[in-house]
């Protein structure tokens, strides 16, 4: 498609819609290949998943969504809004129709596919992380064990069982199980109730917000332009080149375009031949402080919270609520992670909270991304990474740059084609 697109030469310029993770991670790649880009986004760099999650770069927790158990917890979420995933009582057609996919991809058939292609991804996000980091992009990525906590060895055996399948996908993940004597030594935060672990060893975490301004800054700093407050209503594609639209009418071209537009990619993807839905998988955020500082993350599998250090304080991050991405934040969310979060942490300070926060994940019934080339000559689709777009954007980024220039697809993007 690369020839067809832009004459056998090879792009010169793109146009990279969406100023997050991985839209900014490919137009950096993009320019490591002699490509000029300019970057468009709705809002401003990081505006939407990119910024309040809880900066995890963990591919030893990249697991699949679409596990069959999760259909359990999916019919209780219908009757309890402070279930970790959370499925309100709506007439949306359109959600209902992915819920039952997802459903229908529920299957172990189905997570060993995800997983497989979620290790071919993580393969590699480390190298790809590690290029940022070492040509310009000012960020601090702190490798640390990260901790599962559980009230006994029992309710430890599921993620033990669940690290087992990702390394017979192929992941490669070092992990132990330990005491609760021994998790709360490692976390100090970690209250008596916790009675096991589960310790990963080679993770790593960031800043998210930190991290995505950086590389916002290295991409211009490398002469790449980035626009906010630009939202694109239209793309079309031409022989050598694609126009975008924007809702002002102001119209940008580039020889090819990348659509990275996370929760909203759905809105113009159907148009071009892609088939597999994309819904906000909306996750809540905030911060509290702590009577000691926190080494490192830890995670609460069982209530599906995540902990992260952050800024003097622990960010806590969690649920999984289908809601359309703009919706309002709902406060009883934040209740709901903060009363299912209590009994295993000691020394917070919960009635301190700040920059409480709620973002669109994008999520695929199938749990695997949409990461290549559309049936529009010249666009590229980059989206549905679930909760794992911060591990998996940079190498996204990189392997989407090489097929858009080379006109070749690399093999680790074979199982996550939009045209699927």
């Amino acid at each position: 498609m690369g020839e067809l697109a832009y004459g056998g030469s090879g792009p010169r310029t793109a146009v990279v819609v969406g100023a997050g993770v991985i839209g900014l991670s490919t137009a950096w790649f993009l320019q490591e290949r002699g490509i000029e880009v300019t970057v468009l986004d709705r809002r401003d760099v990081a505006a939407g998943a990119s910024w309040g999650n809880a900066g995890w770069l963990s591919p030893g927790l990249a697991i699949p969504l679409n596990e069959p158990s999760v259909l359990r917890h999916g019919l209780r979420a219908l009757l309890d809004r402070r279930a970790p995933l959370y499925v309100p009582a709506t007439v949306d057609p359109a959600l209902w129709r992915f819920l039952l996919r997802f459903a229908a991809h529920s299957t172990w058939r189905e997570w060993n596919a995800a997983a497989r292609a979620g290790a071919l991804l993580n393969a590699d996000c480390f190298e790809a992380l590690d290029v940022l980091v070492a040509n310009g992009v000012r960020a601090n990525p702190v490798e640390a064990p990260y901790v599962a906590a559980f009230e006994s060895a029992q309710q430890a055996s599921g993620l033990l069982a669940e690290l087992r399948r990702l390394t017979q996908a192929g992941q490669q993940i070092d992990y132990t199980a330990i005491s609760g004597g021994h998790a709360r030594e490692l976390r100090p935060q970690l209250s008596q109730r916790v009675g096991a672990g589960v310790r990963l060893d080679g993770q790593r975490y960031v800043d998210p917000g930190e991290f995505v301004a950086a590389l916002a800054e290295s991409v211009r700093a490398r002469g790449g332009i980035i626009r906010g407050g630009f939202e694109v209503v239209d793309v079309r594609p031409h022989r050598h080149a694609a126009t975008v639209r924007a809702a002002h009418g102001e119209l940008v071209s580039g020889n090819v375009v990348v659509w990275a537009t996370g929760a909203w990619s759905g809105r113009l993807a159907r148009r071009w031949g892609v088939r597999v839905p994309v819904r906000a998988g909306r996750g809540y955020s905030f911060t509290v402080a702590t009577e000691e500082p926190v080494p490192g993350p830890l995670y609460l599998p069982g209530v599906r919270v995540a902990c992260t250090p952050y800024r003097g304080g622990l960010r806590v991050a969690g649920t999984m609520e289908f809601r359309p991405p703009e919706a309002k934040l709902d406060t009883a969310r934040i209740d709901a992670i903060v009363a299912s979060a209590r009994p295993f942490l000691r020394g917070v300070r919960w009635g301190e909270r700040t920059d409480e926060w709620v973002g669109p994940r994008p999520v695929t019934p199938d749990g695997r991304p949409l990461i290549g080339a559309v049936r529009a000559p010249g666009v590229y689709l980059a989206c549905g990474h679930g909760m794992w777009g911060l591990t998996q954007g940079p190498v996204t980024g990189r392997l989407l740059a090489e097929q858009i220039s080379t006109g070749k697809r690399p093999e680790a993007l074979r199982a996550c084609d939009p045209l699927r």
